[in-house]
């Protein structure tokens, strides 16, 4: 018989069946022995019985009953496994991402923020238990989409996004950083979280980066930060042409290294610099591996017994045997 999710509560009775070889031989072997015999000169008016020739059916009858009584030992039973998740408190996490003109330059394929949309884009499908939202900046900043569990929403704005002129110029790391923090501060998230993403130097905004900075260690917000672009020099926008296309040219990569770590650092967080797409996509890959979200998983177990059946066979073998034993066979034993 054969079930799905059939399991053996003692498998080690099996080795029992390593005894029916040795009976089959022992029966054989002393088989003579068992009979008596008669010398006579003619066999002559003997006819062979045939009852005589069925006898080692009761043996048979023994050897089936021992396989199934030791499958009956071995606790044959089916399971059926119900699980049942229980999520815990998730975490709360702000993309806070740089959409300054420089994002569109193009050391990374095909430029920085393309590649950043499309890393992006993997690390939220991969935190279903998650809620994240968006917050941009240039020389200022403002919330894209505030924290949501809709994951489609997260995708739609991050495939939006695109440098504007409707934003303020610059790089504001600390407004980028306090509207993420505003956006947390009041979570009741197990965790919070800020991945927060620039490719050049703070040069704008009206708050500090430090005070910002000491705003999230004050609400236990741990900060992730990422410096974007290659080492020397990048193809960037430098200007619009009349035609309203961005003029390029092979400008310096500066990033502020120094006041990045100091952001992880002392809000518990880690630096991380993406010189390529594939670094910068193992980037969002060590984030996601840092910040799991716990999941309680309670599985329950219901056992069928299914020993009777072979034991029932068993009992039923042995008492066939007996009553052939003890009528049909009974000269012959």
């Amino acid at each position: 018989m054969i079930f799905e999710n059939f399991t053996f509560e003692n498998p080690n009775w099996f080795w029992l069946l390593l005894s029916i070889p040795l009976a089959v031989f022992w029966y054989f072997k002393k088989r003579q022995q068992q009979t008596a015999t008669l010398k006579i000169s003619s066999t002559q008016g003997f006819t062979k019985s045939t009852l005589a020739q069925l006898r080692p059916l009761l043996f048979i009858l023994k050897m089936l009953a021992l396989v199934f009584l030791t499958i009956a030992m071995a606790r044959p039973r089916t399971v059926d496994v119900t699980t049942k998740v229980k999520k815990t408190e998730g975490i709360d996490i702000i993309m806070a991402v740089d959409i300054s003109a420089s994002m569109l330059a193009r050391d990374l394929e095909p430029n920085r923020l393309e590649a950043l949309k499309k890393v992006a884009n993997n690390f939220v499908n991969g935190r279903p238990n998650d809620r994240i939202g968006l917050v941009i900046y240039a020389g200022e900043s403002y919330t894209k989409t505030p924290l949501t569990s809709d994951k489609s929403i997260i995708i739609n704005a991050l495939n939006d996004l695109d440098y504007t002129q409707n934003i303020e110029g610059g790089t504001a790391i600390g407004m980028g950083l306090a509207t993420s923090v505003n956006k947390l501060k009041d979570s009741k998230a197990e965790s919070k979280v800020i991945i927060l993403l620039t490719d050049g130097e703070n040069n704008a905004g009206f708050i500090d980066p430090i005070t910002a900075t000491q705003l999230a260690t004050e609400y236990d917000i741990k900060t992730y930060t990422i410096g974007v672009g290659s080492n020397g020099m990048a193809l960037s926008p430098v200007g619009i042409k009349p035609n309203g296309q961005f003029e390029y040219r092979n400008v310096e990569v500066k990033i502020d290294e120094a006041l990045m770590k100091t952001i992880a650092e002392s809000t518990g967080g880690k630096y991380f610099r993406a010189t390529d797409n594939e670094k910068f996509q193992a980037i969002y890959e060590e984030i996601d591996a840092l910040e799991k979200t716990e999941i309680e998983e309670f599985k329950f177990y219901n056992y069928d017994e299914k020993y009777r059946f072979f034991l029932i066979i068993a009992g039923a073998l042995l008492f066939l045997e007996f009553l052939l034993k003890h009528t049909l066979f009974r000269s012959f034993v």
